[in-house]
């Protein structure tokens, strides 16, 4: 039986619709992971991220296997965990993503915690989405700038 409070979860989201596996363990919402290729909790960021992976496979060809969640780096000798992040077949990174919950407003903080992961990323790609809104800027090394772009380029064009 579902706990119909935990439907607060699965919002509608400005990302296509996919048919996730969710099964309902005493109370709680899990989904499997097809990244990480097991269940996981699902929280309302949680949702966001598996949607925004199925939209960079399904609509924009990002390769499953190039694709990384939550995984682990140091900033300022603190542990930090990026969203995602995608590679190229090379093994260098090339997109990185913070996701936060529909009912987050994405704001500066928000950007400013992208761009301090970015330090030791270094990717030229970066994306930002509370499910709703969606924000992308492609990242200037060279030039030390940045530039919104009006939507995230297909996995061939980077």
């Amino acid at each position: 039986m579902t706990n119909f409070a935990s439907m607060d979860l699965l919002v509608p989201l400005q990302l296509p619709p996919y048919a996730f596996k969710i099964t309902d363990q005493n109370g709680q919402l899990i989904l499997f992971d097809a990244i990480r290729k097991k269940n996981i909790v699902l929280t309302p960021e949680e949702w966001v991220r598996q949607h925004f992976v199925q939209y960079l496979i399904n609509q924009k060809n990002y390769p499953k296997t190039l694709i990384k969640l939550e995984g682990g780096h140091k900033l300022y000798g603190k542990a930090k965990r990026s969203d995602i992040v995608v590679y190229n077949p090379a093994g260098e990174k090339i997109l990185l993503v913070e996701c936060k919950a529909p009912s987050v407003t994405i704001d500066q903080k928000t950007f400013d915690q992208v761009a301090h992961y970015n330090m030791v990323h270094k990717v030229k790609i970066l994306a930002v989405t509370n499910g709703l809104q969606h924000y992308f800027c492609r990242i200037d090394f060279e030039a030390r700038s940045y530039s919104f772009i009006e939507e995230l380029p297909d996995y061939t064009q980077i």
